[in-house]
């Protein structure tokens, strides 16, 4: 399984960003896949997450309302849609895999990753 992220890059608070993570290999229209992140000096933080299968999405507290996850089977891809974007919201995000269709939110619960694409959100 691979997994490409990409769409990162500078924008100023309240502006948007599509980030995209496009998988090869195994399907993962049965699988959970989810988005988490990393600020400088802090651990790795669960964003949002989707499942085909369940047909459910899940969202961390502090993006509901400002980030939406999506998928385009078809395309393997699967989109997260940044609104409102804060200066805190500024760290690399990941794109993750996990075989087991339920929600998770600990990264070591993820199967596969990818390589992550850098965000930063200016004041």
């Amino acid at each position: 399984v691979q997994l490409v992220e990409s769409g990162g890059g500078l924008v100023q608070a309240g502006g948007s960003l599509r980030l995209s993570c496009a998988a090869s290999g195994r399907t993962f229209s049965s699988n959970t896949m989810g988005g988490f992140r990393q600020a400088p000096g802090k651990e790795r933080e669960f964003v949002a997450a989707l499942s085909w299968r369940g047909g459910w999405t899940y969202y961390t507290d502090s993006v509901k309302g400002r980030f939406t996850i999506s998928g385009d089977n078809a395309k393997r891809t699967v989109y997260l849609q940044m609104n409102s974007l804060k200066p805190e919201d500024t760290a690399i995000y990941y794109c993750a895999q996990r075989l087991i269709p339920t929600i998770m939110t600990r990264p070591d619960g993820y199967d596969y990753w990818g390589q992550g694409t850098q965000v930063t959100v200016s004041s």
